[in-house]
């Protein structure tokens, strides 16, 4: 627990480096996520740690807020605390509640069972998700502002939510999942291999950030360098979503070069 943590803080670090010394008119540049901005991005991390630190402490409250959250339109009112305040005062808030959040965790038993949007997580389950969040939203952010991150081995977390929510990419579809087992191997970016599931015809292997990209959907899987085979892995990545919701639709192939 205290390691994921750590893995958090360090992301969500990474993150706040790209925008700490943006303009105002910067936080309002478009993302490729239709009409959110970079502010957008940001609000919508910030309200998301602020509704996982209070699953963590007041799961009753969290129940209500849901109701009214999903009253309210859903992710799309996550965007509108943001459009409220100045980019400096929102990062400060982000800054803020994301540590209150960590200092929370460290507190709680990994195996304890918190609340969410779909089914129930283990602690440390859901502190992995808010990591995989900042990930994959802070490509949005990177990509509209033409920055960049170092890829670490961080993404060993977002490629393990990614291999273990095939099954909620086929339910979240309305599909029936293949029985064919997938085998997963990975270059990290250390150059070490990350593996799931046994060798078999159905694969993917390729590059660690590739995949990550794709199965948060921040890349079609035509514009990487990932190696597909056989009919169950091919069927699986079109559709592979790692993160809660509805279904994404994901970026278009040639979008990104």
């Amino acid at each position: 627990m205290q390691q994921i943590c750590d893995d958090l803080l360090a992301e969500c670090d990474a993150l706040d480096a790209v925008v700490a010394s943006i303009s105002e008119e910067q936080w309002d540049t478009p993302t490729p996520s239709p009409g959110w901005s970079v502010r957008d991005q940001i609000s919508h991390l910030w309200f998301f740690d602020v509704r996982e630190l209070m699953a963590l402490t007041d799961p009753d409250a969290f129940a209500a807020d849901m109701r009214e959250l999903f009253a309210a339109g859903g992710t799309e009112a996550s965007v509108a605390p943001g459009r409220s305040m100045t980019g400096v005062e929102l990062l400060q808030r982000w800054r803020d509640d994301r540590t209150r959040l960590v200092e929370v965790a460290r507190t709680v038993d990994p195996a304890t069972r918190v609340p969410w949007y779909g089914p129930a997580m283990a602690a440390r389950s859901a502190i992995t998700a808010r990591l995989m969040e900042t990930w994959a939203h802070g490509q949005d952010v990177c990509d509209a502002l033409g920055a960049t991150r170092v890829p670490t081995d961080r993404l060993r977390h977002v490629a393990h939510i990614g291999v273990r929510a095939r099954p909620f990419s086929y339910m979240i579809n309305g599909r029936e999942m293949p029985e064919a087992p997938v085998h997963v191997s990975l270059r990290g970016p250390a150059g070490d291999t990350w593996e799931w599931g046994e060798p078999g015809p159905d694969r993917v292997e390729g590059d660690a950030l590739d995949f990550c990209l794709v199965v948060t959907q921040r890349r079609h899987v035509a514009d990487t360098s990932l190696q597909v085979s056989g009919a169950a892995a091919l069927d699986w990545i079109g559709i592979a979503q790692a993160f809660a919701g509805e279904p994404g639709t994901g970026r278009a192939p040639g979008q990104f070069h």
